[in-house]
């Protein structure tokens, strides 16, 4: 997938495994190649000779291999954050370690704030291990009013298949155009589920809407609003407020019935308004990929679709939701807050990682790939984007 070659390294001492690392060669020409060992290395970094050791080795396997240079992003926090990102004084961080590294001959990529890197550099992570009542008593109010009320169009959410993928593959190109985002081949999502599902780390939820079961029940609702206000006569002072309070449902109603029947005249009858694709791993279960059409957002399926993901997580006996991504700038006129927010809601732990560094072996050839590989590829996304935004 995606062109690169997989190799496993690891170190071994006493015949135990006690750092490991999986290695992507990605190939480029005159035979040179660039390796990225993603969220690497497994292995405990406090262990500064262990860290040496892997480092040398791994140096002489990629060197021979005619590597330029080898990129990591460890999955080890910086320092401990609040829910709105101010970094928590109790004086844990790995300023250290960063130190170290770079000792090591790592070039650290700096403290970027947005999705700059190979992997996002600001998560949210929820704690599974507490019970499902704390769990929703920590979320923001909003998160669960949307899951406690009712659900007046039934929305359920459903385990797709590899059939299903193609529909996906439609909604994450809609989501990628407005998201500003290269959305992947539906080749790529195709296989990524058929070969994660086959091994029982991933799956796949989704939630569909039927449009004329929802115009038939925005008008049946509209009918039983009008009728209560029929019932509270206009001099009525007492049961004025209750009055304009139905008047506003009624408004509001009649707004969402009129979406509703242009909807239909450009959307199937029947249409997938959100989806997501999972990975399950060690105590983990991350929110990998995900598509929703804006237009269906007022039905907030987005919550109860990563709400169900959380129960069965849990049910499942995983420790760790992973929201996989946000942002480090919580600015509402960031493009991506509304992305943020959300995440945000479910109230995990906003975690912020030490970044990304890349271990150099060839120096000239690393600043010249540098200076000439990165802008090509932006050009060629921006091409890209463009004919698919045609």
């Amino acid at each position: 997938m995606r062109g690169l070659t997989p190799h496993y390294v690891g170190v071994k001492s006493n015949n135990k495994l006690v750092a490991t690392a999986l290695l992507l060669q990605k190939h480029l020409p005159f035979g040179y190649s660039y390796f990225y060992s993603p969220r690497g290395f497994v292995m405990d970094f406090n262990n500064q000779e262990l860290l040496e050791f892997i480092t040398k080795g791994i140096k002489e396997f990629t060197k021979k291999k005619k590597g330029i240079f080898v990129k990591v992003d460890p999955d080890i926090k910086l320092h401990n954050l609040d829910i709105e990102g101010n970094v928590i004084d109790d004086g844990f961080n790995n300023y250290k370690l960063i130190e170290i590294l770079k000792q090591l001959g790592y070039r650290h990529l700096g403290f970027n704030k947005n999705f700059e890197g190979t992997q996002p550099r600001y998560t949210f992570r929820l704690d599974l291990e507490k019970s499902l009542e704390e769990i929703r008593a920590n979320m923001h109010s909003t998160t669960r009013k949307i899951i406690n009320r009712d659900n007046p169009y039934g929305l359920q959410v459903k385990f797709g298949s590899k059939e299903d993928i193609k529909e996906f593959y439609e909604l994450m190109k809609i989501t990628s155009k407005r998201d500003d985002f290269i959305s992947d081949s539906y080749e790529y999502y195709y296989n990524f589920f058929d070969i994660l599902s086959g091994h029982k780390m991933s799956d796949f939820y989704y939630i569909k809407v039927n449009i004329k079961k929802m115009i038939d029940k925005t008008k049946n609702m509209l009918d039983e609003v009008l009728i209560k206000i029929k019932e509270i006569p206009e001099d009525n002072k007492k049961l004025k407020g209750k009055r304009n309070d139905l008047i506003d449902q009624q408004t509001k109603l009649e707004k969402n019935l009129k979406e509703y029947e242009s909807y239909l005249k450009e959307y199937p009858e029947e249409v997938m308004i959100t989806g997501i694709l999972t990975v399950k791993y060690g105590n983990k279960v991350w929110t990998i990929h995900g598509g929703n059409y804006d237009i269906f957002r007022s039905l907030n399926a987005n919550y109860i679709l990563y709400y169900q993901i959380l129960i069965d997580a849990k049910e499942q006996g995983y420790e760790v939701m992973d929201f996989f991504g946000t942002t480090g700038d919580s600015n509402p006129n960031n493009k991506v807050y509304g992305i943020h927010l959300f995440k945000k809601r479910f109230v995990g732990e906003y975690t912020e990682f030490i970044g990304e560094f890349d271990l150099v072996l060839r120096p000239i050839l690393y600043y010249l790939f540098l200076i000439t590989i990165p802008p090509a590829r932006k050009l060629k996304r921006f091409i890209r984007k463009l004919i698919k935004n045609r």
